[in-house]
């Protein structure tokens, strides 16, 4: 209404002036009326943008030192979509917008999942891989209203900006409220070398080999670099397929016992009946790499959740990273493994089970089956059989997965 009184106002007057004057005006009233009504949505996200980074800055003053954070300049995806999403920058941390229905962020209950994200410019079959289980996981996925699935992805810069770019068009029919953030792997790295580089030469290849980085021990201490606030999160690797709805994984943290600290599958092949033989020999009557259901075959690290506030407050779990520790546990068992965090985990849990909540095998159905055609064909099969459903397929060391 003010606007149109302000044209009126003009066009009043315009009768006591000469026939170009009239012109003059008429093309300022038409230029105001046509700035506001075109500009007025750029106007909007512009001054929401303004108060978001004010929000933040106000924010970042009393942050932390932990970086789980997003940049206010997000890009919006699928915004058509009714439950759309909004994609960001590691750099701030609490979102205030999403598009989407409309209902408060901070009012919203958030299920957290990471996954690695390296090096992914350079490798088609990574990229390959991550379409399948993004295609998947939108296809089954469906959260109830005012919940947010918030994607975190650890990454280089190269594979982010294609991971954004990807990332548009495998989320344009979700048909929930999403937020995708991306962290830096430098950064997280330099932050993971001072607690982790002890165990690396116990759990790692060798120097330069894929597991010897210390990010790729990121779930053994991201309660330790992750803000308080964040307390539980579900870590998941690429070479996945989704059978079900990703919501249902999540609550598997409430069956967790007293004690449990991450919920994670058994390993479904004679990994660690291999890398424990010495222990083995040295321990005859031992369960360790022994197969389900009585023994203890040791954990893939394929799909993981991690309660970040039990980590936190569990005295246990955090005695066994000491390195002192870290060095006993691994000379008790003459352990020596390559597999990062997944030998951590393994030999932790033969000494301390009650640290972890054992998942079902359905929801990380390995695929691979190199070991049995390398030494341990007539015992594979008790390691390798899965009763129950299939939630998620893990197509690892590069196992085709079955198709739908």
């Amino acid at each position: 209404m003010g606007i149109l009184r302000f044209v009126a106002g003009i066009m009043g007057r315009i009768s006591t002036f000469r026939s170009y004057q009239f012109v003059v005006l008429l093309a300022a009233a038409l230029a105001v009326v046509a700035f506001y009504y075109f500009g007025t949505e750029r106007q909007n996200f512009s001054s929401t943008t303004k108060r978001i980074k004010q929000t933040q800055a106000s924010h970042n003053t009393n942050r932390n030192d932990a970086d789980l954070t997003v940049d206010t300049k997000f890009t919006p995806l699928s915004e058509s979509v009714e439950h759309g999403g909004v994609l960001h920058n590691e750099e701030g941390r609490n979102p205030q917008t999403i598009t989407g229905k409309r209902n408060s962020v901070s009012a919203s209950q958030h299920y957290h999942a990471l996954m690695m994200f390296t090096k992914v410019d350079k490798s088609r079959s990574l990229q390959d891989k991550f379409k399948v289980a993004m295609l998947s996981m939108v296809k089954h996925a469906h959260f109830e209203e005012g919940e947010v699935l918030v994607l975190h992805f650890v990454s280089d810069p190269a594979s982010q900006e294609l991971g954004k770019s990807m990332l548009q068009e495998f989320l344009k029919d979700a048909v929930f409220k999403y937020e995708v953030l991306f962290h830096d792997v430098v950064d997280l790295t330099h932050k993971l070398f001072p607690i982790v580089e002890a165990m690396q030469k116990y759990f790692s290849a060798g120097s330069g080999a894929y597991y010897s980085d210390a990010i790729f021990f990121l779930s053994v201490a991201m309660h330790l670099i992750m803000p308080e606030n964040l307390t539980r999160i579900v870590q998941l690797d690429l070479d996945l397929k989704y059978k079900t709805n990703i919501r249902d994984l999540f609550q598997e943290f409430d069956h967790f016992p007293p004690g449990a600290v991450i919920g994670i599958a058994r390993e479904m092949q004679p990994v660690y009946r291999h890398t424990f033989w010495q222990y083995r020999k040295e321990n005859p009557q031992s369960k360790v790499g022994e197969p389900p259901p009585d023994g203890l075959p040791g954990f893939n690290s394929g799909v993981m959740l991690l309660d970040l506030g039990a980590m936190r407050t569990s005295a246990l779990y955090n005695q066994l990273l000491q390195p002192n520790n870290v060095a006993k546990l691994a000379e008790q068992y003459r352990f020596r493994g390559h597999l990062g965090d997944q030998d951590f985990f393994s030999m932790i849990g033969m000494e301390h089970p009650e640290l972890f909540y054992p998942l079902a095998c359905g929801w990380n159905r390995q695929l691979c089956t190199w070991w049995r055609d390398h030494g341990y064909g007539e015992v594979f099969q008790m390691y390798y059989r899965c009763e129950g459903p299939v939630h998620i397929y893990h197509g690892n060391c590069n196992t085709p997965i079955p198709n739908d």
